[in-house]
């Protein structure tokens, strides 16, 4: 027996050298056994004095805000697909954790999120979509791990204060109940629960949070904080016994690979709690393959030496440490208005729900090398570190025998995150020999996972290799480095590059587009492909009026929320293809306040998300007061026309804005109220409807038609 499997290892070993990179036909990946002397010497992998940190986990964040907005609107088969991709174990990202923001009603990034609470005495738990998404990640991944982190919150809260921190125990109440209706309505445990997203903390509302959520049952959801910096977090824990207590998880956004000297002192778990941020390119997943193993070398190795004891071998270096890690991307899917800032900066692009149309970006096949050879839980080795020439290692275990090993050669050039500034580094062409000790020496194979980022003609995305067979090479192997390169070497036998039909062809949004938002018991509160931006638009059901505006869109704030981004001071959901630059809007629109209140209907908004309140386009309001007027920005300091119109609250008109070249006119009630007037700027943009102010007001039988 002994004999037949060294034939077969020296048989799979001269496979390995003449044609290691299997069908990818790479000629330049040579898997060598124990073959080549390489200089420098080797990195070993060891589990004889203990292992390193726990690992917990890779994740992404839904929200930051409405990055998800698009993908509930599309058809199946390709939602489910899509969502296969992120979530499906041993098919896409595979992704351990899902963190979603707790939709506060403001602006938070590329739109808003709908409250659970938009008032003291209401409570929602269908709004949005995050539950709908958790519901679809636990589905495919019963053991992800959720986390829930507020970004913005509704105004009444702050009792006139744009402020969270007034009132310690409504802000903790409002919180909880977010996470108790999680489990009520929708058998949802959250794990972990975050303070205030880049923005303050307050100490004695952490230490609120926790004694609430333990009144309530909820010992077992850990507190994450500050989704900030490192400090001044770290400092505030070490100088207060009882903060220090109550957190379980430093969470730091973008921290470049390093940690700080309180952080580690804490000997609390280190988290990068957000991190990517980076158009999904090549480049984007160059960005996240050097992070998610750099997040743990360099965080590790930053330290001052007087924490850790550090035995150097070859290039390799032991850490004496057990905090654990973890990475999240932000964000899990680009399912937003391309134009909308920080466009495509997901793992996989889903941003046209008309056409059914979306892409599996690299950053899915980049972040499968981690997590479907590893799972939380398991332990990093202490004998982690960066290669020679460029490039690191990093290996993990699950303590039972399996071993996963992710190398990275990411050069500087095609892996630059949006943030922070990356010092310039090199990697070269080398050759690593990694040699197996302890539990690992008697390892007879490791299964092989590929990928090579750059040119086309080169280019290859999470492709399985041959196997190395290590039976008779005391368990030493070589590996022949290029640039831009991730390997996976594991003993886990279970990954799998998942795929599906092609979905259909990418469509720009249909050129005529109607709603007339008769959904009697809607599935989601939010109308499709509206994007909400400031103010929040839901679904109503107008039991005042039994006839033709029964059903309608309302916009449902009448109170400022506290803000995390720049809202704008009037309400506005977008919708359409900004290409739009000759275009007809139509809708109905109801003024729910007397004398103040007012609407508009708009085309060629040229801007959104966190710049929403300097958005440019044509804007046509009407008001309670009896006028209206044309304005070329939301804010309404550029005043085209203006004047007297029979209109008043609670009654309906239909109003219609017509924008060809560089003339607009506008109608009320199939009546012109203005004619040709130059607009010149800008030259396209989106469809839009809003509110003067944060009120009530409702929209109906909504139709946009662009010819060009």
């Amino acid at each position: 027996m002994a004999e037949r499997l060294l034939q077969a290892s020296r048989q799979r070993r001269v496979k390995a050298m003449t044609a290691a990179a299997g069908s990818a036909g790479r000629a330049a990946v040579s898997l060598l056994l124990c073959a080549l002397l390489v200089p420098g010497g080797a990195y070993v992998l060891d589990d004889s004095d203990g292992l390193g940190r726990e690992f917990d986990g890779i994740g992404a964040v839904s929200g930051g805000g409405a990055t998800s907005r698009l993908l509930v609107n599309y058809p199946e088969p390709y939602r489910s697909q899509i969502l296969d991709y992120l979530f499906k174990p041993n098919f896409g990202a595979s992704l351990h954790i899902l963190k979603v923001e707790i939709g506060g009603d403001g602006q938070t990034t590329d739109g808003t999120e709908p409250s659970h609470m938009h008032y003291a005495l209401d409570e929602n738990y269908f709004r949005g979509y995050e539950w709908w998404l958790m519901k679809e990640a636990k589905k495919r991944n019963p053991n992800i791990i959720l986390m829930g982190l507020p970004w913005s919150f509704p105004g009444w809260l702050g009792k006139g204060f744009n402020w969270p921190y007034v009132n310690l125990q409504l802000t903790a109440y409002y919180v909880i109940t977010w996470i108790v209706g999680a489990k009520h309505y929708h058998d949802l445990d959250i794990d972990y629960i975050g303070i205030w997203n880049e923005r303050s903390f307050d100490i004695n509302y952490i230490k609120v949070l926790r004694r609430m959520l333990n009144y309530q049952g909820l010992n077992q959801v850990k507190i994450i904080a500050s989704d900030n910096l490192w400090e001044p977090i770290s400092a505030s824990m070490l100088l207060d016994s009882e903060l220090l207590e109550v957190i379980d998880v430093i969470g730091a956004h973008y921290p470049g690979t390093h940690i700080v000297k309180d952080a580690k002192l804490t000997k609390k778990k280190l988290w990068s709690s957000e991190d990517f941020s980076t158009v999904n390119s090549d480049v984007g997943a160059g960005c996240l393959g050097r992070i998610l193993n750099q997040n743990y070398i360099n965080g590790c190795m930053t330290a001052l030496l007087d924490i850790y004891i550090l035995i150097t071998s070859s290039f390799g270096i032991y850490l004496l440490s057990n905090q654990p890690f973890s990475t999240i991307a932000w964000n899990l899917v680009a399912s937003y208005y391309e134009q909308l800032p920080y466009g495509r900066c997901g793992l996989m692009t889903a941003q046209e729900p008309w056409s059914g149309h979306y892409v599996v970006e690299s950053p899915i096949w980049v972040s499968a090398h981690t997590t479907q050879f590893t799972q939380p839980g398991w332990y990093y080795l202490k004998t982690v570190g960066h290669l020679e020439k460029g490039g690191s290692y990093v290996a993990l275990t699950d303590g039972l025998g399996n071993l996963t090993i992710i190398i990275e050669t990411m050069s500087h050039k095609r892996s630059k995150c949006i943030r922070p500034f990356l010092p310039y580094f090199n990697v070269s062409h080398q050759f690593a020999t990694f040699v197996l000790k302890g539990s690992f020496s008697e390892i007879p194979e490791l299964q092989v996972w590929y990928t090579k980022l750059g040119k086309p003609s080169t280019r290859f995305l999470f492709k399985q290799l041959d196997s190395l067979w290590l039976l008779d090479s005391s368990g030493t192997f070589s590996l022949e480095l290029q640039e831009d390169e991730l390997f996976t070497l594991t003993t886990l036998t279970t990954g799998g590059k998942g795929s599906y039909p092609l979905p259909p062809k990418s469509q720009p949004f249909p050129r005529i587009y109607k709603d007339d938002f008769d959904v009697d018991y809607p599935f989601f509160s939010e109308a499709p492909n509206f994007a909400d931006q400031t103010g929040v638009f839901e679904y109503f059901t107008n039991i005042e009026d039994p006839g033709e505006h029964r059903f309608t869109l309302r916009q449902v704030l009448n109170q400022r929320p506290i803000t995390w981004a720049a809202d704008a001071y009037n309400t506005i959901s977008i919708i359409g293809d900004y290409k739009w630059s000759n275009l007809t809007v139509t809708c109905d629109v109801y003024i729910e306040t007397p004398e103040k209140g007012g609407v508009f209907i708009a085309g060629r908004v040229n801007k959104g998300g966190i710049l929403i309140r300097g958005a440019r386009g044509v804007f046509f309001w009407i008001f309670a007061n009896g006028t209206y007027r044309v304005t070329g920005d939301l804010a309404g300091w550029i005043i085209y026309a203006l004047g007297h119109v029979d209109v008043t609250a609670k009654t309906w008109y239909t109003l219609r804005l017509i924008i060809k070249g560089r003339f607009s006119s506008g109608m009320l009630n199939g009546r012109y109220v203005w004619t040709n007037i130059p607009v010149s700027f800008p030259k396209n943009g989106w469809a839009a409807i809003g509110t003067h102010s944060f009120e009530f007001a409702q929209f109906d039988n909504f139709h946009v038609e662009a010819t060009s």
